[in-house]
């Protein structure tokens, strides 16, 4: 089953900015296609977005040569030569073809986008949806949805200092149950805004944007959105944050201008304890900046046995960085983002490293995404039991919610939702 076809072509994100889209058809035509997606507060270890540079396209960001990088060198190299169901060899190829730490040769958008649409070819060749290719008949588990409601940081102009403020229906007894859970508490969060005198508009991943929150007040009006819609906060529904404090660290310090006060890392470590002690939260991501790996370990130290702490900016995806962490204790839980690493088989590696060391692990999408559903699949084929892609509202964050719940439906009786187990270590 070699590779017949490679084709890769300029398309737009969520924020109207080019991304590469790969093409792959077999030898016996199955076929594969995959939208790369790309974030906005990116890790300084995260592989590398390849971007034209020209400020005559798109603001200098279009993606010709990461296509190139597809339709000459990789499709040179892998067309003809590549069993597409040896996904390994293909990932490690296109590594070695790329020869650098970084993925930054090629690009990771244009390595990525070809692993990604050779597997999902593959799953077509053998009749059998990506979820199941690539996690066999135990692929039957349901994620929790992380839903981000709220919107700050780099993904809102003019509110928290904190970017994601998240809900996730732990309470619920199916996924399709729960995502409508949540979609209240979106709802209801909305009429909250609106009945303040507050625009109802949008961040990047869907979330309301009021602007002028304090940092607390956001997660006030989320708790009580909880409530509004009918559920119990801590029970039904908890929250999960992202501040994504690396775009907050400043010369050792942590910048809350929302708060109008710089603060300490031990300093945020005593707020994010406040903070659970006072609210249903379960889940902090990024709770400490990217290589403030002695403050990571404080916040692990003082709140690992009560909060799943997960590492985004401080990890990447990258086993490397995952294998440090667990030895140095600096978190317990793994965000998966495909393209931080560039490749299927390293993200699987990535996940199955965290799960030895009794992590959990949550799928993520990007904040700049396309209608591309992979990562839905990728959840259940893994059975990582949690995932993040944002609010109900855009419909490249309704695609993945949607996909889930054609999986569920496909799934039948067989179908099970991970609910308070994903968070279980």
């Amino acid at each position: 089953m070699k590779i017949a076809h490679v084709h890769a072509r300029e398309i737009l994100n969520t924020r109207g900015n080019p991304t590469v889209e790969v093409e792959v058809r077999l030898d016996n035509g199955a076929f594969g296609r995959v939208g790369v997606p790309s974030g906005a507060s990116t890790g300084v270890h995260e592989a590398l977005d390849l971007r034209d540079g020209d400020p005559k396209r798109y603001r200098g960001k279009g993606v010709l040569k990461a296509c190139a990088n597809v339709n000459h060198p990789i499709s040179g190299a892998i067309v003809g030569t590549v069993d597409a169901d040896d996904q390994a060899a293909l990932d490690h190829l296109l590594i070695d073809l790329d020869g650098t730490p970084a993925k930054s040769r090629l690009g990771a958008n244009a390595i990525l986008g070809v692993s990604l649409a050779v597997a999902k070819a593959a799953a077509e060749a053998h009749n059998v949806p990506l979820y199941r290719y690539l996690g066999g008949a135990d692929a039957t588990l349901l994620p929790v949805p992380m839903l981000n409601i709220l919107n700050g940081g780099q993904h809102a102009e003019n509110s928290t200092d904190f970017q994601e403020y998240m809900v996730m229906p732990v309470g619920a007894s199916t996924f399709s149950e729960g995502l409508r859970w949540a979609v209240e508490v979106y709802h209801a969060l909305g009429k909250i805004i609106h009945d303040r005198g507050l625009p109802t508009t949008v961040g990047d991943e869907g979330g309301f944007a009021p602007p002028g929150l304090h940092n607390e007040e956001a997660i006030e009006l989320v708790t009580q959105a909880i409530g509004d819609a009918g559920y119990e906060p801590g029970k039904d529904v908890v929250i999960a944050l992202d501040p994504a404090t690396s775009e907050l660290y400043r010369e050792g310090g942590y910048v809350l201008e929302r708060d109008e006060r710089t603060v300490s890392a031990a300093e945020l470590v005593d707020l994010w304890e406040d903070w659970s002690s006072r609210y249903p939260i379960v889940s902090l991501e990024d709770g400490m900046a990217e290589d403030d790996w002695d403050g990571w370990a404080a916040l692990t130290a003082r709140l690992g046995d009560r909060l799943q702490l997960v590492g985004d900016d401080l990890l990447v995806t990258n086993v490397g960085r995952i294998e440090r962490a667990i030895k140095e204790k600096s978190c317990n839980s793994v965000l998966i983002k495909l393209n931080q690493i560039g490749t299927l088989t390293e993200t699987l590696q990535a996940i199955k490293t965290a799960r030895t060391a009794g992590w959990t692990a949550v799928v993520s999408h990007r904040s700049g995404e396309t209608e591309d559903a992979t990562i839905a699949d990728l959840v259940v084929g893994t059975g990582t039991g949690q995932i993040k892609t944002g609010a109900p509202a855009r419909s490249e964050r309704t695609a993945k919610y949607n996909r889930l719940l054609r999986i569920e439906d496909e799934l039948g009786e067989a179908a099970r939702y991970a609910g308070r187990i994903a968070l279980l270590r």
